[in-house]
C-alpha cells in the first residue's frame, strides 16, 4: 500500500510510547505497511489518537496480550511480517508469548526489534527510566548547557528519538537486508544509552585529542565560542550564529558592522570581549531586521523561530518541510527520495479501526 522506498515492507509495531511509535512513523512515512497493535482501551496517549501525527500512515488492530486470542492475533501477523518491534522491559514479551523464539517458530526470517532505555542486559536493564535518565550517564547531558549553569535538557531529541528511534529504524532495516540474504531473522537490541553514546563519537574523539573540555560552555560548539552561539535582538527574540570557518567569521562581523581582526576568532583570550560586542550589536536591531541583513549570506546566521513560526520560514516553506494534513501542521516525511518519495498518506487511526482479518487477507 502507499508509496515510498519501503513499499512492500510489513511491520508489526507493538504499541508503546516515545521511541517505538516514532520508529514506526519513520518506516511508515517511507512506505512500509505498519500495523500498530494496540491494547484494549488504547493505552497511554497525551493527545487524541486522530490528532497524533506520530501515528500517521499506520493501521491499528486491538489485541489483549494477556489472553491467548490476543497473542495468536500477533503471531498471525508475524507469519506474514518482515519486522516486529516492541518496547517492553526485558523478559516481558517472552512471558506474554510473543518473544523472539515464539515469533521465529512462525516466521524464521522475522527481524525482531527491541527498544529500551538500558538495553537487554546489564545491571540496569530491568530498571525504569525516561529520556533524561538514559541520557545522563552517557556524557551527552553533561555537555549541554551554559557555562556555570546546570545541564540543559534537550527535549527528548537526543535520547528517545535520536539515540533510540533512529537507531532502531537503522537496525531493523539493516537486519532485514541481511535476513533477505540469509533467510534468518535476528534480534536488534536498540538501547537509548547505546545510541546516545554513539551520537557522541565525534566529541569523544575531540576529547581524546585534547580539543574538548568537560567544562560546559567552554568549547567551540557548545556556546563557548562567541561566533557560535545565540544572541538576543532588540525585540527580545534571538539570532543563532555559527560562523566557525574564517571566511564565514569575516562575513559575520562585516554584516554586523564590527571591525574585528581575524585573530579574534581563534584567540580565546579575546572571546569575552568579542562576545560582548556581538551581543551589544545584536541588540540594536530586531530579529526581522537582522534576518534581512544576513539573508543569502555566508555569515551562518539564522533567526531562532518558535514551532508556530517555523513552517512559514521562507526556505522551509519553499521546500515543503512542513505540510498540513488532517487539520494540523506537521513535519513532512524525511529524508527525500528522487524516484520513490514518502508521503503523508493516511490520518492516524484510532485503536482497532482495521479488522485483523482484513490485514491478514492482504498480507498473503
Amino acid at each position: 500500500m502507499g508509496q515510498g522506498p519501503l513499499t512492500g515492507v510489513r511491520v508489526v509495531e507493538i504499541a508503546g510510547i516515545g521511541p517505538g511509535p516514532f520508529c514506526g512513523l519513520l518506516l511508515a512515512d517511507l512506505g512500509a505497511d505498519v500495523v500498530r497493535v494496540d491494547r484494549p482501551g488504547g493505552g497511554l496517549t497525551l493527545v487524541p489518537w486522530e490528532r497524533d501525527p506520530v501515528n500517521r500512515n499506520k493501521r491499528s488492530v486491538v489485541a489483549d496480550l494477556t489472553h491467548p486470542e490476543g497473542v495468536e492475533a500477533v503471531l498471525a501477523l508475524v507469519e506474514r511480517a518482515d519486522i516486529l518491534f516492541e518496547g517492553f522491559r526485558p523478559g516481558v514479551a517472552e512471558r506474554l508469548g510473543i518473544g523472539p523464539e515464539d515469533c521465529w517458530r512462525r516466521r524464521p526470517q522475522l527481524v525482531y526489534g527491541r527498544i529500551t532505555g538500558w538495553g537487554q542486559d546489564g545491571p540496569l536493564s530491568r530498571a525504569a527510566g525516561h529520556d533524561v535518565s538514559y541520557l545522563a550517564p552517557t556524557g551527552a547531558l553533561d555537555a549541554l548547557g551554559p557555562a556555570g549553569g546546570p545541564p540543559a535538557i534537550p527535549l527528548n531529541l537526543i535520547g528517545d528519538l535520536g539515540g533510540g528511534a533512529l537507531y532502531l529504524a537503522v537496525g531493523v532495516l539493516a537486519a532485514l537486508h541481511e535476513a533477505r540474504a540469509s533467510g534468518q531473522g535476528q534480534i536488534v537490541d536498540a538501547a537509548i544509552v547505546d545510541g546516545a553514546a554513539h551520537l557522541m563519537t565525534m566529541l569523544y574523539g575531540f576529547r581524546a585529542n585534547g580539543v574538548w573540555s568537560d567544562e560546559r560552555g567552554s568549547n567551540l560548539i557548545d556556546g563557548g565560542a562567541p561566533h557560535y552561539g545565540v544572541y538576543e535582538t532588540a525585540d527580545g527574540r534571538y539570532m543563532a550564529v555559527g560562523a566557525l570557518e574564517p571566511q564565514f567569521f569575516t562575513e559575520l562581523v562585516e554584516r554586523l558592522g564590527l571591525d574585528e581582526p581575524a585573530s579574534s576568532r581563534t584567540d580565546r583570550g579575546a572571546w569575552p570581549g568579542l562576545r560582548q560586542r556581538i551581543a551589544e550589536r545584536m541588540r540594536t536591531r530586531t530579529q526581522a531586521e537582522w534576518t534581512e541583513i544576513f539573508a543569502g549570506s555566508d555569515a551562518c546566521a539564522a533567526p531562532v523561530l518558535s514551532m508556530g513560526d517555523a513552517p512559514s520560514h521562507r526556505h522551509l516553506a519553499a521546500r515543503g518541510t512542513f505540510v498540513e494534513s488532517f487539520g494540523m501542521v506537521q513535519p513532512a516525511p524525511a529524508p527525500r527520495f528522487s524516484r520513490t518519495p514518502g508521503a503523508v498518506r493516511t490520518a492516524p487511526p484510532r485503536p482497532g479501526t482495521t479488522p485483523l482479518a482484513a490485514i491478514l487477507d492482504e498480507w498473503v
